[in-house]
């Protein structure tokens, strides 16, 4: 699966934190690394994270505060990069640094955002799981 991609990526393809986003919605380098390329613990994080990602998202068009956006913004953060889901994590961090009227203005837009970066990742992650 993702440690057998992986093992395909050359050093040139790799992407760092905080550069462009990577070709594809799931880092697999990184997630061998994260999970030592063990197979079983590489499935088992990317099933918790479809299933986490629906429920941080649900709380984000649930929050009625600052606060509450800002704290579902980091947990979705936090989690996409724990699997190198890179552009799902620059889009969560984006939408957590909104507050007041910037949330007002802007809050419909992040969502959208993250929906579309996060179905990308869960696509993908189908597909992994599929093939693993």
């Amino acid at each position: 699966m993702a440690s057998e991609q992986a093992a395909r990526v050359t050093s040139t393809e790799e992407t760092l934190e905080g550069t462009s986003p990577p070709s594809q919605p799931v880092d697999l380098v990184h997630l061998s690394r994260y999970t030592l390329g063990e197979r079983a613990l590489e499935r088992e994080v990317l099933e918790l994270f479809c299933t986490q990602s629906v429920l941080y998202l649900e709380q984000l068009r649930a929050a009625m505060s600052d606060k509450a956006w800002k704290e579902a913004a980091h947990s979705l953060k936090g989690s996409a990069r724990a699997v190198g889901a890179w552009r799902a994590a620059q889009a969560a961090e984006r939408a957590e640094m909104l507050q007041g009227d910037g949330l007002t203005q802007f809050r419909t837009a992040r969502i959208s955002e993250i929906e579309t970066s996060l179905r990308e990742a869960e696509a993908y992650i189908a597909s992994l799981l599929k093939t693993g």
